[in-house]
């Protein structure tokens, strides 16, 4: 490590490795130790403290077709749930690696020493999620990607990957074209970092924080990546497409949408309306309670907006007819969870939810098989990235995914960084980027950036939330214009706590690219399609299986979607998705 003063206000680090991971939750820890692995320097920086990373809040499960409980499960099958639910907007080629590579990427973690619920007979067990054909999500608990955190944490750890924790990443390096590194700072006493680096893996997550009940915590999600990744000229893809968890709570207020596991549902929770009824039977009799995420979400939604909700605006998911012991054994963290947060006994009460911001099933555009985007020397996986999901994610297919493509990442980008004949350096990059920090620092301004931020997510909340209309979408532009003028007014203060202002003034620039790249595509989608919800354009339109590009040069691109493998193609539902019960208002 190199240490160098910068000007009388901060001091100045310069660090040099090979591969550059920004993001210590599953995904990025997973690229680091396939890195490391290949015995290749790797450095990984997050701006939360590992052990708080986002993915330790993933509670249900990790889809993996092992057919340990139902044999007839395969791939192919994974495979065909996945790209049907997507409501055929996934990339089958990214759902082909995913759903063929999971089997290694659960063995990775078994490997790496994490303990899967077992049978009596030692096979690891699966249960249902929504919409999976088969038995197929492994779990620890109701805790998975707590245990999947740590253990990668303690793989990590064991492999010597150094990791920089509450160092915020502010811009990517990029010197004709190629990535060279990264420049931010630490939040706690305003150190600057330059870091040289041959290849750059972005994990640093979506941006389902820019609405207002969501199931990320306060600074997490804020659409870091997408700002990222734009600014160093990639793009974003299906910025529109965010899925709302059916089941968040709503109090108290500073807990408002921290999630109730889908296994809760999965295990037998019924979901009922404040009149009593189960009302799932009205949007999907079959399934019920095991319905898609997004139809769960709509149905939940449109009973609240119809005045069958609570009376603080929610719908009840009840788990007291189950046995205590199944409660306690299958759910311990929700019962936990409201047991801390509410002191409600699940076992003989309803819990009150409704639907949260829960996952950015679009970000940055990346090639399908390798994850590479448009800036040679960038990749981005896990929620950063986009492919998979489409317009609904399957529960217990993130975690999957992230375990998959960062064993793939890393192995590419060692083998881009060994394949490197010179190294590009740009000293206007360099000195740009330290500049926005100096003037974010010396600004005057007296606009308050947590203000900013309310209003940011207020508009989302309010004009592009579970159901959109044309009017509501450019109403939301409308505003985020004039946050966007008043952004350059905003005021940064450091104090003995730290510099979290500094910190929420990049969110904020993060967050007010992401909405409107999430508001410019939901304008241009105009259908209904999975959480993507228009009540102007209630049918799906067939010329709108497409994936929409998002950069602020280009605007909104539409990009075609490759065919499905006729193997896969065979085992998907031949029936359209049903819009029934989709949109009644």
């Amino acid at each position: 490590m190199n240490t160098t003063q910068g000007n009388a206000r901060t001091k100045e680090h310069t660090l040099s490795t090979s591969v550059l991971v920004i993001g210590t939750g599953g995904s990025g820890l997973r690229a680091a130790i396939e890195v490391a692995e290949a015995g290749t320097d790797v450095l990984a920086v997050g701006k939360r403290p590992r052990d708080d990373a986002h993915t330790s809040l993933a509670a249900g499960g990790i889809n993996a077709a092992l057919a340990t409980m139902d044999p007839d499960d395969t791939w192919q099958q994974h495979a065909a749930d996945t790209i049907k639910e997507s409501y055929d907007l996934a990339n089958p080629r990214t759902v082909e690696i995913v759903t063929k590579g999971a089997e290694q990427g659960i063995a990775d973690l078994e490997r790496y020493g994490m303990d899967f619920a077992k049978e009596d007979d030692g096979r690891i067990s699966q249960r249902f999620f929504g919409a999976h054909t088969w038995r197929r999500t492994a779990f620890a608990g109701d805790y998975t990607g707590l245990e999947i955190q740590r253990t990668l944490i303690h793989r990590a750890e064991d492999l010597n990957v150094p990791i920089l924790d509450r160092v915020y990443i502010t811009k990517l390096l990029v010197a004709d074209g190629r990535i060279f590194g990264a420049f931010g700072f630490d939040v706690i006493d305003g150190t600057a970092y330059r870091i040289h680096a041959d290849a750059v893996i972005l994990a640093a997550g979506g941006h389902n924080r820019i609405w207002r009940r969501t199931s990320s915590r306060r600074d997490e999600n804020t659409g870091d990546s997408f700002r990222l990744a734009v600014e160093a000229g990639a793009r974003l893809r299906d910025a529109e497409l965010v899925q709302f968890h059916p089941s968040g709570i709503i109090e108290p207020e500073n807990a408002a949408g921290t999630l109730v596991s889908e296994a809760a549902r999965g295990e037998g929770g019924i979901l009922r309306n404040a009149l009593g009824e189960r009302f799932m039977e009205r949007y999907d009799p079959e399934r019920m309670e095991l319905s898609t995420r997004d139809r769960v979400a709509l149905a939940a939604y449109t009973e609240i907006a119809e005045g069958r909700g609570t009376e603080n605006g929610g719908i009840w998911l009840d788990v007291s007819h189950l046995p205590r012991e199944t409660i306690m054994n299958r759910l311990p963290r929700v019962f936990q969870t409201m047991m801390e947060t509410q002191m409600l006994d699940i076992t003989t009460s309803p819990i009150e939810i409704a639907p949260t911001a829960h996952y950015s099933m679009g970000g940055v555009w990346v090639d399908p098989v390798e994850h590479s985007t448009d800036v040679e020397g960038l990749w981005a996986i896990g929620e950063a990235s986009s492919g998979l999901h489409g317009a609904n994610r399957l529960g217990g297919n993130s975690l999957i995914e992230l375990l998959v493509f960062g064993r793939i990442v890393g192995r590419s980008a060692v083998a881009y960084s060994a394949d490197l004949g010179a190294q590009v350096r740009s000293q206007s990059a360099i000195a740009e980027a330290r500049a926005e920090i100096e003037d974010l620092l010396a600004s005057e301004g007296t606009e308050n950036v947590r203000a900013l931020q309310r209003e940011v997510r207020n508009l989302m909340t309010e004009h592009a939330g579970v159901v959109r209309d044309e009017a509501g979408l450019l109403a939301g532009l409308e505003k985020l214009a004039g946050i966007e003028a008043r952004m350059s007014q905003v005021g940064i203060h450091p104090d003995i706590a730290g510099f979290s202002d500094l910190s929420h003034a990049f969110d904020l620039r993060s967050s007010v690219l992401a909405a409107r790249a999430t508001l410019e595509c939901a304008l241009e989608r105009r259908e209904t399609r999975g959480c993507h919800n228009r009540s102007d354009y209630p049918e799906q339109d067939p010329q709108l299986q497409v994936n929409l590009v998002w950069s602020p040069a280009t605007g909104v691109v539409k990009e075609s979607i490759p065919a499905v493998d006729p193997e896969v193609a065979e085992l998907m539902r031949t029936e359209e998705i049903s819009q029934v019960g989709k949109l009644v208002e």
